[in-house]
């Protein structure tokens, strides 16, 4: 008889998501357990990881996983995700770090209705414009401030690199066609979708409830790496094609790993999306009174919005004289 893995980690033992490693990305190693670790195994060696205080395991290319490892993921609360190199490109995901469906409740609650919709974008477009006040601007207004906004953008790196600028032109079905800078901007800004597509699926979140987009399956995913663009992709996909690559494509491609490396974007975009979606009582509401990640409790929904623990006999057994019948 096969003897018994080592018993999961009990609720107290895991690590608020907060206080957790955000992501860890692996590439041409083999994941596995030891006891209540993570494994990688390459031709260096093996590093361990505590799944306990990890957030998301992000697996590039060459990378193969053992049952184990994703048993010991799954009840530790972590999320693993398929990506392209150095986390570049989302192809799958596993389970999400969070135990309840809390985040995804109140995007689709904020999404649903036109005040808090309105509101959401109206943060996300303040995050671009420091300093200035957009409460009482509407969203043609909004798009009409950001346009202008990117367009000085592309200017100041034109002047700065010597890369000719005219406008923002792109076939998604012929790349070839577009000029060297609107090449590298589309694969640059390529990389940064797959990037923020990973971090939404590891924290719950839908890719396709947008707020500033709308009726696409990553309509969110464009509104959450539009915070960046500016300060990341454009200032990257000028610099690229001012160094005269063969391959703009790839160096693009390269460049935007690079920047990336240090995982101080993947924190911000983690940040950036609680802040969007969740107010501090809804955080706070995420853990028990010891502040440790909620239990995974299922509960029943109730129309007078008090929703109520499932896996219980909610019958009044004064109703049971102790016959039943089943239509199947």
């Amino acid at each position: 008889m096969p003897m018994a893995g080592v018993p999961p980690p009990k609720l107290p033992e895991l690590v608020r998501a907060q206080d957790r490693l955000t992501f860890v990305y692996v590439e041409r190693c083999v994941v596995h357990r030891d006891s209540n670790a993570i494994t990688a195994t390459d031709e260096s060696g093996t590093i361990h990881i505590p799944a306990a205080t990890l957030g998301a395991l992000l697996m590039g290319p060459g990378t193969r996983v053992t049952h184990a490892a994703m048993m010991t993921l799954a009840s530790s609360g972590s999320t693993a995700v398929w990506v392209g190199e150095r986390g570049v490109r989302y192809y799958a995901h596993g389970r999400s770090l969070a135990e309840s469906s809390r985040v995804i409740e109140a995007q689709a609650r904020l999404v649903s209705n036109r005040a808090s919709r309105l509101a959401v974008a109206r943060k996300m477009y303040q995050m671009r414009f420091p300093g200035e006040d957009v409460s009482e601007l509407s969203m043609q207004q909004l798009r009409g401030r950001e346009g202008a906004r990117v367009r000085r953008c592309y200017r100041v790196h034109s002047d700065r690199t010597g890369v000719a600028w005219s406008t923002r032109n792109y076939d998604s079905e012929d790349f070839e066609s577009g000029t060297p800078i609107n090449q590298a901007l589309s694969v640059a800004h390529s990389c940064l979708y797959g990037v923020v597509h990973a971090v939404i699926v590891a924290l719950g979140a839908s890719p396709s409830l947008g707020f500033v987009h709308t009726g696409h399956a990553r309509a969110f995913v464009h509104d959450v790496a539009d915070l960046y663009k500016a300060e990341v992709t454009i200032p990257i996909a000028f610099d690229v094609v001012a160094g005269g690559p063969t391959d703009i494509a790839g160096e693009a491609r390269r460049a935007v790993r690079n920047a990336m490396a240090d995982g101080k974007l993947l924190g911000r975009c983690v940040s950036d999306i609680r802040m969007l979606l969740l107010d501090e009582d809804t955080q706070a509401q995420s853990y028990d009174d010891e502040g440790w990640l909620e239990s995974n409790i299922v509960y029943l929904w109730d129309e007078y919005d008090k929703d109520v623990v499932g896996g219980v006999n909610h019958g009044d057994p004064a109703d049971d004289d102790g016959e039943f019948e089943v239509d199947f």
